[in-house]
């Protein structure tokens, strides 16, 4: 069954492109342009994986990814922000909000690829251990 991978970013070019990527690695993909939009679609189609930017129109990355994560039901969801905020305190806040990883524009779609992949091929585990 095809995991399903949400992509927030209000940049069409960029969404046509990790949409495209996703595709073809075999995702089912939804998208949204702004924080208000990746609620919804959280709420209606619970994706495995969202490639979330932090600089949106409304709600930011940042308080998308800690509403997911205070959400008992959403709080599996993976989490990967692809986003221009590289300095260290930007990629602190991302981690300690809960995201699974981060990774900052621009950046390589196999670097994007591979992360996905590493994500969404985990096996489910409560400890953490393999």
């Amino acid at each position: 069954m095809a995991k399903t991978v949400l992509i927030v970013d209000d940049e069409p070019n960029i969404v046509v492109a990790l949409q495209y990527l996703m595709t073809q690695s075999g995702h089912e993909v939804i998208t949204a342009a702004d924080g208000e939009g990746a609620l919804e679609c959280m709420a209606k189609f619970m994706p495995d994986l969202i490639l979330l930017d932090i600089m949106l129109p409304g709600i930011d990355g940042y308080a998308v990814c800690e509403i997911i994560r205070l959400n008992a039901e959403w709080r599996k969801t993976k989490i990967i922000f692809l986003t221009a905020k590289g300095r260290e305190e930007d990629i602190a806040k991302g981690m300690v909000l809960g995201a699974d990883a981060y990774i900052t524009k621009p950046y390589s779609n196999a670097k994007v690829v591979k992360t996905v992949k590493k994500f969404l091929s985990k096996k489910e585990s409560k400890s953490g251990l393999q």
